[in-house]
């Protein structure tokens, strides 16, 4: 067809922790998708392949980039430029280690090389079983000998010796001991599994030279096809920290709380000001989440905003400009909104984002727009008019706009209260400096600015961004939230600037924007209308409380004991809840009787091979009860990004497990052996290394406030000079007892 049907794949050590949405019949695609891996500091690769979308049959690989942990990191800035696409060598998609025992054995007779391989694990599939049929090669000069092949497994156990009988003359060279390991084919060539180089010195250094070894591809210079297939936008940056004890970030955390809870003029110098000083646009917004979760720890959220917009207020002369810069007030209040009111957005939009993605409406009001071609779809009378089509258009908006508008205005129940006191402050703030008749609707365009336009509206356009959709929308479904979202800025403004901008054809909408602009005053004066003492009586970070979920939703539950292990109908829908102490399922969400899990008793949560219920995207959650037995729950998904999500969820709630497993099995165990290892017991210990490092971080990561303040002291620190400068240096007479702020540069944390 000439076209393609391309998505992304994103791969942390070959394991897969993304994947982007298909954008269907585009060579040009655009995703616009943005991860936060939180990784092990081991880890030594990121990579991205790009695939074209089968309905039938297997998606075929267009091209690759690899990026190793040292190429990322040596950027300071990170690195965000287009790269072009390679091709896929199987020789270089190797992955996995190796265990191996190397000995030089010398006597009077005879020279030795001893190798014991033991055992591999996570070798590269081959085989179109998803396995493959391994074995191993010792290699030394014009020396080699093979292991055994095992087949039909990515986990091999060896456990044999193998011996290389060396010439006196040989023991000075300087060369390699090289192990490779192959997947045996009956026809045509063995294939590449990775290979491993051992200096032949190390031996002579170390007489027996035992560990697991990272297998490493062939070496071939990898080759840019010159942009032939295509090339990959990417923004890439490694934030690389070593977190301290609590201790040591104490002083930090006072400075800061006490910036907020006793400021004494808002001119004054303070750790926030000075942060604000250092802050550069480009971390701006991960400052601002970090302080948001920060003061959410310390309780002290609304005091925080209050501190930074009663600045930004204060500085701001004409209205018209208020909170209209990327500034760090406006950036935390951004922020915070995602922190806390994320499921508030859910509640109010998603029922409404689903029907217009159900409903598919061709929807188009710009004449030059118009396409009849399209409409023809949508009526079964032949060719429509371009009256008719603007007129089912308007019809349709003027219905979804007014069901948003009505959702959110009746929502002030459902807001979190911190949100709500948090405005109530705000408008406080507005409302004193611009307390003229002229700047009446001035309180209301402050908070309607935020709400709207930087929450519900952003929402709206990009649903798949909020996860209020697993998939990017199509065309004509883009279309339609476009000019919802447009809409509605219109209506967060108020109606104030409609009929001045360029976009004359959306007038048929003014109206309904008109009418909505007394309820929407009527719902913010609602919104604000709160006791401040009540944020004290809740949580301010709700989604964290043992009884609030964190994650839920339908999945295919199958227990790992029982007969029918292999039964791809073992596998039974239930609806699964999350919260930070108990993992519980049930047949429907109304059903009254649920089992549960304790979260304390999750000791691994881990991907399962594809082979073991010829199943994809199937997880496996391990626990251990008081008597220190294992159990394992297998859940089925339906793609592989509610896959990482569930992982991820999981993880991030139970990372604080005093008996996380350092091992576990990728595989079932049937026919009285585990399908991944070939091992018979099945209490042998795992062999695959787990992985509950690797998590997908998103506006639901639990507080950290360790990490959160190495944040905010490592931004300082690079501001260092900056603010030795100004504030150290300074003439005698201009130094002033009111700046609270000591900064002693040569003491900090490590």
């Amino acid at each position: 067809s000439g076209t393609s049907d391309p998505y992304c794949i994103v791969k942390v050590d070959n394991e897969v922790v993304a994947r982007t949405a298909t954008v269907w019949k585009n060579l040009n695609p655009f995703w616009g998708e943005e991860y936060t891996l939180h990784l092990p500091m081991g880890f030594h690769s990121l990579s991205f392949q790009v695939m074209d979308e089968d309905t039938i049959g297997h998606d075929d690989v267009i091209g690759k980039i690899t990026l190793s942990k040292d190429a990322i990191g040596s950027q300071a800035k990170g690195l965000d430029s287009w790269v072009n696409l390679t091709r896929v060598d199987p020789d270089e998609e190797v992955q996995g280690e190796i265990h191996l025992s190397l000995e030089l054995l010398k006597d009077t007779e005879k020279i030795n090389l001893r190798c014991q391989v033991i055992e591999a694990r996570d070798l590269a599939p081959r085989d179109i079983s998803g396995t493959s049929d391994p074995f191993a090669r010792v290699i030394f000069n014009n020396h080699s000998a093979e292991t055994s092949i095992i087949k039909k497994t990515r986990f091999p156990h060896w456990g044999e010796t193998l011996e290389l009988e060396l010439d006196p003359e040989e023991l000075s060279e300087e060369g390699t001991v090289t192990v490779e390991v192959w997947d045996w084919d009956m026809v045509g060539k063995n294939d590449f599994l990775g290979k491993v180089e051992i200096p032949f010195a190390c031996l002579h250094k170390t007489p027996l030279l035992e560990g697991w070894f990272r297998l490493l591809p062939l070496g071939n210079n990898e080759v840019d096809a010159g942009g032939k297939l295509g090339a990959l936008r990417l923004k890439v940056r490694l934030v690389e920290d070593r977190i301290l004890p609590s201790v040591y970030y104490q002083p930090l955390i006072h400075l800061l709380v006490e910036s907020v809870i006793s400021p004494t003029e808002v001119e004054d110098s303070s750790a926030l000001t000075m942060l604000e000083e250092v802050t550069t646009v480009e971390s701006r917004q991960d400052v601002a989440m970090t302080l948001v979760k920060i003061y959410l720890g310390q309780g002290l959220v609304v005091p925080f905003l209050d501190y930074l917009n009663t600045r930004e207020v204060n500085h701001t002369t004409d209205p018209n400009t208020l909170f209209r810069s990327n500034s760090l007030s406006s950036k935390a209040m951004e922020q915070f909104m995602k922190a806390v009111g994320m499921l508030y957005l859910h509640e109010v939009l998603k029922p409404m984002i689903n029907r217009i993605f159900d409903e598919k409406k061709y929807i188009e009001l710009d004449p030059c727009k118009i396409d009849l071609n399209r409409t023809r779809r949508i009526s079964f009378k032949g060719a429509v008019s371009e009256a008719e089509v603007r007129d089912s258009s308007v019809e349709m908006l003027q219905s979804y706009l007014t069901s948003i508008i009505e959702s959110i205005v009746g929502s002030v129940d459902q807001c979190p209260p911190v949100m709500r006191v948090a405005f109530k402050q705000l408008h406080k703030r507005v409302e004193e400096q611009f307390a003229e008749p002229e700047n009446e609707d001035v309180k209301y365009l402050a908070i309607s600015g935020f709400f709207f336009l930087r929450f519900f509206a952003p929402a709206i356009l990009t649903p798949k961004l909020f996860q209020l959709r697993d998939q990017h929308a199509d065309t004509r479904t883009s279309r339609t939230l476009l000019l919802l979202a447009k809409a509605l800025q219109s209506v967060g403004n108020l109606g104030l600037q409609l009929g001045h901008g360029k976009e004359q054809w959306m007038a048929p909408l003014h109206p309904i924007i008109l009418r909505s602009v007394a309820s929407v005053k009527d719902f913010l004066d609602k919104l604000i209308d709160i006791d401040h003492d009540i944020v004290s009586e809740v949580p301010q970070r709700a989604i964290f409380m043992p009884s609030v979920t964190v994650k839920e939703g339908y999945l295919h539950k199958h227990k790992a004991e029982g007969p029918q292990l292999l039964s791809r109908f073992a596998f039974k829908k239930r609806y699964f809840w999350l919260t930070s102490e108990t993992l519980s399922y049930a047949k429907t969400p109304d059903w009254q009787v649920r089992s549960s899990i304790p979260i304390q008793c999750v000791c691994a949560v881990e991907r399962v091979d594809e082979n073991a219920f010829q199943q994809q995207n199937v997880m496996q959650v391990i626990t251990q009860d008081n008597d220190g037995q294992l159990h394992t729950m297998y859940i089925q998904c339906k793609h592989v990004n509610e896959l990482n999500q569930w992982l991820s969820a999981i993880r991030k709630v139970s990372i604080y497990n005093e008996r996380m497993l350092p091992s576990f099995h990728p595989g079932a165990h049937r026919s009285g052996k585990w399908t991944c290892c070939l091992q018979v017991d099945r209490a042998v210990t795992g062999c695959s290394r787990t992985h509950s490092a690797v998590t997908l971080g998103d506006w639901s990561d639990p507080l950290d406030p360790d990490v959160e303040t190495q944040t905010i002291y490592k931004q300082l620190l690079q501001g260092r000079d900056k603010l030795r400068k100004k504030y150290l240096e300074m003439p005698d007479a201009d130094q002033t007892s009111s700046n609270k702020v000591k900064i002693n540069s040569d003491i900090h944390p490590g």
